[in-house]
């Protein structure tokens, strides 16, 4: 049989852990979580398409101490928890938008953005943060009946992949240069550029799936006059990869923050996305995959066994 091209979405859910380390966080954006994962998750269930969520550790817990004095993290890194969020609990913790995500008709794939967004990827994060992370993250999925087989990086930013693969992570989200804004607008529609990648297994026996595509690169002032004197041109872009994915045995593979859906222009740039996916999808042998998906298919295509961690489904069951 041959092979079709698939495309992958994902999605680094993450409320205020987002942006809990930075001096002066979006507004609109951290107030948005929420609604961005409530609506993401409302329109992947109406055009019936898995995504990768990957999501931080921290979500999952009811309560905390704001403490965490057993966790080696950085002087002042839980800080704002305790202090300017202390009373946020909306946007520390979220059991409510995780049991919905894990009840969701849709397989979607549950996947870890760390314990509390640690960035992987700067010289102040050793390897005993990046084991803490991945051991938090891990104890409280089980303790949820769930565990995670794919995961993405904060803010893209690549490291300790030997300790992923230490604790059984068998895909993750590798970074592609110029593939946001502006850059790759110009890049794919002037300079024909394709937007397709090829998911490999890295000297870790880890597979990278790279980014194709994020969703929301082109916004402000150049998303407004662009749409008013042509289109959304992350649409355009998302429908040019998935043409591209539908006529290959390649990948596509767009993402976003559900935080980024602040307001209901958000919801329809995504809404066309989708439509226009699953419109592709019925007509031709496009396939939507999960990273876990596509691990598994990278891995057999090399002889090595793999199989998708998904929930489990006698877990999910008791949610219900």
């Amino acid at each position: 049989m041959d092979a079709v091209g698939s495309v992958v979405l994902s999605l680094d859910a993450e409320l205020g852990w987002g942006f809990h380390d930075l001096v002066d966080p979006p507004t609109e954006r951290v107030e948005s979580g929420r609604r961005g994962w409530n609506a993401m998750l409302e329109l992947l269930e109406e055009f019936d398409i898995p995504a990768t969520w990957a999501v931080v550790g921290h979500l999952m817990l009811d309560s905390c101490d704001g403490r965490h004095a057993d966790h080696p993290a950085p002087e002042g890194w839980f800080e704002r928890e305790r202090g300017e969020w202390q009373d946020r609990e909306d946007l520390r913790f979220g059991p409510d938008l995780v049991s919905d995500l894990l009840e969701s008709d849709v397989d979607h794939e549950f996947a870890s953005h760390t314990f509390s967004h640690v960035l992987f990827g700067h010289p102040e994060t050793d390897r005993e943060l990046a084991v803490a992370e991945l051991e938090c993250s891990t104890a409280i999925a089980e303790e949820w009946g769930c565990s995670f087989e794919s995961f993405i990086y904060p803010r893209n930013e690549v490291g300790h992949r030997d300790v992923l693969a230490e604790y059984g992570v068998s895909a993750y989200r590798g970074w592609t240069p110029n593939r946001e804004g502006v850059r790759a607008v110009f890049d794919s529609m002037v300079r024909d550029r394709s937007l397709l990648v090829e998911p490999y297994i890295d000297e870790h026996g880890l597979v990278n799936v790279p980014a194709s595509l994020f969703l929301f690169g082109f916004e402000g002032s150049a998303r407004s006059i662009a749409e008013s004197i042509w289109t959304d041109p992350m649409v355009a872009l998302a429908r040019r990869g998935i043409d591209e994915a539908a006529t290959s045995d390649e990948t596509f593979h767009m993402w976003l923050h559900p935080n980024n859906l602040t307001t209901e222009r958000d919801d329809q740039r995504m809404r066309a996305i989708l439509s226009y996916l699953d419109r592709r999808r019925s007509e031709s042998d496009l396939t939507v995959e999960t990273m876990a998906d596509v691990a598994q298919r990278v891995r057999h295509s090399r002889g090595i066994d793999g199989t998708p961690t998904r929930v489990d489904t006698q877990a999910k069951a008791s949610w219900n």
